[in-house]
């Protein structure tokens, strides 16, 4: 691997993501809400994913990886920023961004800009370097990419079969005020954040299994902790836990992240073991 080459791709990658945000932000200006970088967070990885395959063609990386692993990350990347962008049209600002720019000591774009879009372009950077370092690597592909593309398909049919069931329950006028406790929300309050993680841990199997990949292994770590412990879970079960009364009773049968079976089954299959 030349590294020579990868330090290029990354600040290629930094400038195409720079451009990315900047236009961005743009837009989030004209519309008056700053919530369109959900979207661009999806396109990011995507862009991310491009510029690296285009660089490092010329590497001796091996082919194979590198469609692979264009693909997995613009199959995740593109869906992700489709179904963000069909849920927010007609919203207003997320309630997350605007209680964060309450705070801004000045300008609120000034404070947008330094708050949200340099924040999440670094932690965007950081957490696709698994993609950008397995673009490079060469050699043939072991059982350890198969095992991360099956981790990999397991994560996407978690958030895509997630997200699916959630349109649907807030789409029908009976569901007001209720909590979406079937099919894989029965298992998780999160099946789309426990996929994310499932498809990032994926994608750095694929990279691990060359040398230098195993090394990116804090991208998948720091995405896991801002789902689980950051930005994911806790900002979204404050909110709900205000806006929907049966909630707490839902957290407290249902796991936060990981699938597993009720709390009210899981107990009664312990007493009959017992």
């Amino acid at each position: 691997m030349s590294w020579w080459t990868f330090g290029w791709s990354l600040l290629a990658s930094a400038a195409a993501l720079a451009a990315l945000l900047a236009i961005t932000l743009a837009v989030a200006l004209r519309v008056g809400r700053h919530s369109v970088i959900d979207v661009a967070w999806g396109l990011g990885f995507t862009l991310v994913a491009l510029v690296s395959y285009l660089l490092s063609g010329s590497s001796g990386g091996e082919e194979a990886r590198r469609l692979l692993v264009l693909g997995l990350t613009a199959a995740w990347g593109m869906r992700l920023a489709l179904h963000i962008g069909r849920r927010n049209v007609g919203e207003g600002e997320d309630p997350r961004y605007e209680r964060m720019l309450a705070r801004a000591p000045g300008s609120r774009t000034l404070y947008a800009v330094r708050t949200i879009y340099v924040t999440q372009g670094v932690v965007l950077l950081f957490v696709s370097l698994p993609v950008q370092m397995a673009m490079f690597e060469k050699g043939p592909l072991g059982w350890i990419t198969w095992a991360g593309t099956a981790l990999w398909l397991v994560g996407f049919g978690f958030e895509t079969v997630g997200d699916r069931q959630l349109a649907r329950f807030r789409a029908d006028p009976g569901s007001g005020g209720k909590v979406l406790d079937t099919g894989l929300w029965r298992y998780t309050r999160h099946p789309n954040y426990f996929g994310d993680a499932c498809v990032w841990w994926g994608l750095f199997l694929v990279a691990a299994d060359r040398w230098p990949g195993v090394l990116t292994v804090l991208s998948p770590v720091l995405m896991t902790y801002f789902l689980v412990a950051k930005t994911g879970k806790p900002l979204l079960e404050r909110q709900l836990s205000k806006s929907r009364p049966g909630y707490a009773d839902y957290v407290r049968r249902t796991s936060g992240f990981f699938p597993l079976p009720p709390r009210g089954a899981r107990d009664a299959q312990g007493r009959s073991r017992g």
